[in-house]
């Protein structure tokens, strides 16, 4: 009889024990709020991914410097799709469903993007998408906090045609969706503009490209007409390395054939030998020289956290910072990290850029940015030579395509849609 009463309240403690260990786990689970880190950290997309990562790892280590947010610490679920459009999904799903993180941050391509569109609608969870991107998309549950055409192709076209004398064009792009609709706006543009479709050369490769002789021998002879010809470069991720090898290779100078690129910026630049680069450039909203108190102790404060004043900032870096800080606003004006209320309580809000403007949270989903055109230089760093007067805000569809032109997205009420035509005063979907 003793030593049954023995093994009850042996057991009985033990149960104790148990429900005190749970009740610890879960008051420990409400104690953080959990955001996810969506992207790539092996194959292709790596090169220009793995930085974001630590981004956000930074971003979310000096917000709980701050105290965290709504009194909670904030943790980082960091996943790797691996450059696998389909993994992306999958991973998308496990952070929102497995690990119950708030909201995501993540995706560089557009199909990766495109992959996870329906699981955040399911699901009912929120991305932050920093890359620029083909716009003709605005989905409820994305803010696009890179670059709409209209805020980077269109403007870096135009900078060649009236300050280069362009008149041949290239449009080279990686082969999936965000090169084939930019050009697409672009090829129309380029014709509304009088360029007749002789004196325009488009070609797409597979990522992860690495012979490019023969393509650039060819841009070589169709800019050997006798007209100023560009290189408008939609390649994506490390192709661009060979690329701009070859174009080395080949004597291919800024003077003779200027590149104007969407997808390289400091990081992509820190792999290769920027000498035989100087003077071709990049068109972004942000570039790591821009001299502002902002980019100062943004750059500070980066270095000091990874440890290496080599680390260099780039443009989809401040897209997340503003990405980040606009969600945290949000939450706090909200009371709560619910779906519903962030969407609800993000539009209009406003937070510094790390260019000195500021940018805004459209109804598009979109925000204002500013445009800069950028000149490498021989430290694989950006001299801008142009840039807007003001912020440009984002146009989820473009107005150059003639089934674009009549629509708009306005997660506002009373329209609440995506793709409302302007004509017909219908909406069209979800996105």
């Amino acid at each position: 009889m003793t030593l049954n009463l023995t093994r009850r309240a042996t057991l009985a403690a033990a149960l104790t024990g148990a429900m005190a260990l749970s009740l610890g786990l879960v008051r420990a689970a409400d104690d953080t709020i959990k955001v996810g880190i969506l992207h790539s950290l092996s194959g292709t997309m790596a090169i220009s991914e793995t930085t974001l990562k630590d981004t956000m790892l930074f971003l979310i280590d000096e917000q709980n410097k701050k105290g965290g947010l709504l009194g909670k610490k904030l943790e980082a679920v960091v996943v790797d799709p691996a450059s696998d459009w389909p993994l992306f999904a999958e991973k998308a799903r496990e952070l929102i469903s497995v690990n119950k993180v708030a909201a995501v941050f993540g995706c560089w391509t557009s199909v990766s993007r495109k992959s996870v569109l329906p699981v955040f609608e399911e699901l009912n969870s929120i991305l932050f998408y920093p890359v620029q991107y083909e716009g003709e998309e605005s989905q409820r549950n994305v803010f696009y906090t890179g670059a709409a055409p209209n805020q980077q192709a269109i403007p870096a076209v135009d900078y060649l045609m009236n300050e280069e004398g362009v008149e041949r064009w290239v449009l080279a792009g990686t082969d999936y969706v965000y090169p084939r609709t930019t050009n697409k706006i672009l090829e129309q543009y380029l014709k509304d503009k009088g360029v007749a479709a002789e004196d325009i050369m488009i070609n797409y490769t597979p990522f992860g490209h690495s012979d490019w002789q023969t393509i650039v021998s060819d841009i070589k002879a169709f800019g050997s007409a006798g007209k100023k010809t560009a290189v408008v470069s939609t390649i994506n991720g490390d192709a661009n390395v060979p690329f701009y090898k070859e174009l080395g290779n080949q004597g291919i100078s800024a003077t003779d054939i200027p590149v104007v690129a969407f997808s390289v910026g400091e990081e992509e630049l820190a792999g290769i030998d920027t000498g035989p680069l100087v003077g071709h450039l990049a068109a972004w909203n942000y570039f790591e020289s821009v001299d502002t108190p902002e980019n100062k102790e943004f750059i500070d404060k980066w270095h000091a956290y990874i440890g290496n004043d080599k680390r260099v900032t780039n443009d989809p870096m401040e897209a997340h910072v503003i990405g980040f800080n606009l969600w945290v606003k949000a939450v706090e004006k909200a009371g709560t990290t619910d779906t519903d209320a962030v969407l609800d309580a993000i539009i209009g809000l406003e937070t510094p850029n790390l260019t000195g403007g500021i940018a805004k949270m459209l109804p598009n989903h979109h925000i204002t940015k500013p445009v800069l055109i950028g000149e490498i230089q021989d430290n694989g760093q950006f001299d801008v030579v142009w840039e807007t007067e003001g912020t440009v805000p984002g146009d989820a569809w473009s107005d150059f395509l003639p089934e674009s032109k009549m629509i708009e997205a306005d997660w506002t009420a009373p329209i609440n849609c995506g793709n409302y035509n302007t004509e017909t005063k219908a909406c069209g979907g979800a996105s």
